[in-house]
């Protein structure tokens, strides 16, 4: 297999790839936005830091490619949607710089507070300025984080061993949690009105983009300092300029920028900004631990199917993962069922989790069961990195939801998928690791012991159906290992299911099928090795899956 690195690497981290043997590392930085497009189709991993824009053409071209790792937090370089898409694995280091980032946020304050660069820029051109660069103290002011993910809540840490007051706004973070933290949980407006010093540690997006306007100058108190360590674009900075010269802020500390490097920026030109070249990340340290830990997700995704801190795929911790082993496999379940029995578009699918099961993360169980689903329609285009994106495209609604009070069992999970032809309803339980079973099949009540092949057969309420059934499975030498009946109302409708050893043939089905009184049969298989579902990918590939995930996104 071979990995790309294609942006400056801390050698800790290459050395980490080579000692892999059936790993081949090719570092190559500088490259071109073409000369990227023509090699990235012969590798299975890259590796990135910021310098490398992976867009939807180097994506679209990348014909192997299993992971992309981008060694820091940021991942804006990334199109994750392309790779999501294609089922490549996306994944960045959100640990890694989170002390470097978080004092030198702390560094920016103090130095634009005791105009500490200034002094030394006067200093070396041999003046005493004494009197002109009198600072702030920041003791007892009042700082407002926009953002309390790692870098966020570390800030407010320091912070507050400085003597500051840190009041705190994440659209993503409760009240009680930030209470936890030292933090008073406000508004995103009071975080304007109240405070001193504003740091923003946001991921930048669309939502992000401008966050700090003009508008929101208008707000501040006057002398309100600035500060941007995340991410350039999160601060308008013509509305800041415009600030600064107002007298509306006292001052900026910005270590990133809209465009960067940051040419003919009129705010280099004032003497109460500082400013620096982006650089958050750069310590030694947090060079050597992002790089190694960047390594290390590639190579335990290539070799190992192990996936840490990745952006597009579902969240398990490894703990919970054995927790939750047994969902996961009703989960696939269910969705394989309903694959196989439907015909048709599909309109929505609603999932309903009580009791015990309702209590754990559900969007690796939802996901299980939408690709057990999806994957008789969609075959090998789809993997557990896309589904939910191609479901979307496909117009289907996934409609989820959830109770702790549990209903007839402890835990229940039921599937109803509403298609071209109506609505179908498949519900399970689950008794204890190994014992599962399907307790529903629209409005039949049943206890099916899911097995490798089953015959899903309706037909009319009368004597003989089953005998003559089982008779032509006889001839066939096909032995049935277990026999469900189920029924409504005397009369009616039945429901007859049969776990079968082996796979009827074509000819028995359409035997069974013109049986007088029968109505509907439905061959149901599990799938083979080239197409293993949910329970298989998580027990045989993710064994160790670590990974943080909040809708999707990253948040910094």
């Amino acid at each position: 297999m071979k990995v790309l690195v294609s942006d400056p690497l801390a050698s800790d981290g290459i050395e980490e790839l080579k000692k892999e043997k059936d790993i081949e590392v090719d570092v190559q930085t500088d490259l071109t936005p073409g000369e990227l497009l023509k090699i990235i189709g012969d590798y299975e991993g890259l590796i990135v830091r910021s310098q490398t824009k992976v867009t939807k053409d180097v994506i679209d071209s990348a014909k192997k490619l299993k992971v992309i790792a981008r060694a820091g937090t940021g991942i804006d370089n990334v199109n994750v949607e392309a790779a999501t898409r294609k089922g490549i694995i996306v994944m960045n280091v959100p640990g890694g710089n989170t002390i470097s980032a978080a004092e030198n946020t702390i560094a920016m304050i103090l130095s634009m507070s005791r105009n500490i660069p200034q002094a030394n820029a006067s200093m070396k051109n041999g003046k005493w300025e004494k009197k002109k660069f009198t600072g702030t103290e920041v003791h007892d002011k009042i700082l407002g984080i926009i953002g309390l993910g790692r870098i966020g809540t570390e800030v407010a840490k320091m912070a507050q061993g400085l003597g500051m007051h840190t009041i705190g706004y994440d659209p993503f973070v409760f009240l009680e949690q930030a209470k936890k933290m030292g933090i008073e949980y406000v508004k995103l407006q009071e975080i304007f009105k109240k405070s001193d010093y504003i740091t923003v540690h946001t991921p930048f997006s669309k939502e992000t983009r401008h966050l700090i306007g003009k508008r929101e100058f208008a707000l501040m108190k006057d002398g309100v300092r600035i500060i941007n360590c995340a991410r350039g674009g999160i601060i308008d900075e013509t509305a800041l300029y415009d600030a600064i010269k107002t007298g509306k802020v006292a001052g900026a500390a910005l270590d990133v920028f809209e465009s960067e490097p940051p040419e003919r920026s009129p705010l280099l030109t004032l003497d109460s900004v500082i400013t620096t070249p982006h650089l958050g990340a750069s310590t030694q340290e947090a060079q050597v631990r992002v790089a190694v830990d960047a390594a290390k997700q590639v190579v335990d995704v290539l070799k190992r199917g192990m996936v840490r801190n990745a952006l597009n795929v579902a969240s398990i911790e490894p703990e919970l993962l054995k927790q939750i082993k047994p969902y996961l496999d009703m989960a696939e379940i269910l969705g394989s069922l309903h694959g196989q029995l439907a015909c048709g578009p599909v309109n929505s699918v609603q999932i309903l989790y009580s009791g015990d099961v309702a209590n754990y993360n559900l969007n690796p169980m939802t996901i299980s069961i939408m690709k057990a689903m999806l994957e008789p329609m969609l075959g090998n285009s789809l993997n557990f990195v896309n589904v939910l994106t191609l479901a979307k495209e496909r117009g289907i609604k996934i409609i989820e939801g959830k109770s702790n009070t549990p209903q007839d069992f402890t835990n229940f999970i039921s599937v109803e998928v509403d298609s071209s032809i109506g609505k179908k309803l498949i519900a399970g339980t689950v008794f204890s690791k190994n014992l599962l079973r399907i307790v529903r099949i629209d409005e039949f009540n049943v206890d099916i012991v899911p097995s490798s092949h089953m015959l899903i057969c309706t037909h009319e309420d009368k004597p003989g159906m089953v005998g003559k059934i089982g008779t032509i499975l006889g001839k066939e030498k096909i032995n049935i290992a277990g026999l469900q009946l189920s029924r409504r109302k005397k009369g009616e409708t039945n429901l007859t299911i049969l776990n079968v050893d082996t796979t009827p043939s074509d000819s028995a089905i359409k035997k069974i099928k013109e049986i007088e009184g029968i109505q509907e049969v439905h061959l149901i298989k599990k799938g083979d090795d080239s197409k293993k579902g949910t329970g298989y990918f998580l027990n045989e590939i993710n064994k160790n899956l670590s990974l943080s995930l909040k809708n999707l996104v990253s948040r910094g």
